[in-house]
């Protein structure tokens, strides 16, 4: 992810898919102009990385020069078209190919086609490298794409926000979501992780979402997510991944507009952390941080036996049953651990000590993501 000015935007088409296009352009239309030297013409500024790699890769003989028009400000294309730079040269009889970075509305190509309906051209043939077809307000033929994206903003290989961007290889597409903060949780039983969740959703302005939380609403209000997990709960089954996923979606959805989330209880494997991040990933965010309290097995079982004496819990009160909720803990997030440490995302935190020092230290872990 990068930052341009105020916007963050996220890597869309890598450089590679991005000279297979321009190739297979340049061949088709070399194919086309088989017995004459057309005369292509890049539209500046965004077109100038196109034309150079379109004409190095073009095995014909061709003629290249730029006409420059404005129509973008900031994020937004707009009407208001201006020919900056024109024609110098005589194209009378010529074949003509407009080389553009990319199109969307087609402001740009009407301008274009107004210029050179007074040229006397042979032949007017536009070519682009992106098109926007829900975007695209005009009835002008587009004779040549190369590859077709979504109405959002992009930058890179060409094009810029304000400026910026123009000199990157390949195209990132801005971020609908700004700037959220997702934190995966865990802790050992013991370890304050509720205490500490509390504390961080209040201080950061996050979401908590508890898987055990989610299951137990979807179920008690009779939903159809709710229905299918307690019908594979009631035959003893696990319940698919993708039900629960679904549900964790449903929850994002509600909160769309929130600063980020704290996930408690999900993920249990690498499979389900892969599934999370793609979930995160749909709605233009991703998971920061899997952030884990640590905390010595002595000290759990202490402070869950002095638990047990008011919570009314059986398995607080038995420490052969607590250390088998510890060892279980540890077998399934040593595989997460593996997951996001090989992202660099694992960070663990001393668990002990008062509430305001292990929230002070999980604080210094979030405010440096």
């Amino acid at each position: 992810m990068i930052k341009l000015h105020d916007k963050f935007f996220k890597p869309f088409i890598a450089a590679k898919q991005i000279d297979d296009a321009i190739t297979r352009m340049a061949e088709q239309i070399a194919v086309d102009f088989a017995d004459e030297v057309p005369v292509f013409i890049g539209v500046l500024n965004g077109s100038f990385m196109v034309v150079s790699d379109f004409v190095k890769k073009y095995p014909k003989p061709c003629e290249v020069t730029f006409i420059k028009l404005a129509s973008y400000e900031g994020v937004k294309s707009t009407e208001d078209i201006q020919r900056l730079i024109g024609l110098t040269q005589d194209l009378s009889g010529r074949s003509v190919v407009i080389l553009e970075d990319i199109i969307d509305t087609g402001g740009t190509l009407a301008e274009i086609h107004r210029i050179f309906k007074n040229e006397n051209v042979k032949s007017l043939t536009i070519a682009t490298l992106f098109y926007k077809p829900t975007a695209y307000k005009k009835d002008f033929k587009l004779h040549y794409v190369g590859i077709e994206i979504p109405d959002k903003f992009i930058v890179g290989y060409g094009l810029d926000y304000d400026g910026l961007g123009r000199n990157l290889p390949e195209v990132y597409q801005i971020k609908t979501t700004q700037h959220m903060t997702n934190l995966v949780l865990f802790g050992p039983p013991g370890a304050g992780k509720g205490t500490q969740a509390n504390f961080l959703k209040e201080k950061y302005d996050l979401v908590h979402i508890s898987t055990g939380d989610v299951f137990r609403y979807n179920i008690k209000n009779e939903t159809a997510l709710g229905m299918l997990a307690k019908s594979y709960m009631d035959k003893g089954e696990l319940v698919p991944d993708q039900v629960t996923i679904e549900m964790l979606s449903a929850e994002v959805e509600k909160n769309a507009g929130a600063n980020g989330f704290i996930f408690d209880g999900f993920p249990r494997t690498s499979a389900q952390a892969a599934a999370l991040q793609e979930l995160m990933h749909s709605k233009d965010s991703e998971i920061n941080a899997m952030i884990a309290l640590e905390v010595e097995d002595s000290i759990l079982i202490e402070r869950l036996l002095e638990r047990g004496k008011t919570s009314g819990r059986s398995d607080d009160a038995d420490e052969s049953i607590i250390s088998n909720r510890i060892k279980e803990y540890y077998s399934k997030t040593a595989i997460l651990k593996d997951y996001y440490s090989e992202q660099d995302r694992y960070f663990g935190v001393d668990g002990v000590g008062s509430v305001e020092e292990i929230t002070e230290r999980l604080s210094t872990v979030i405010d440096a993501l």
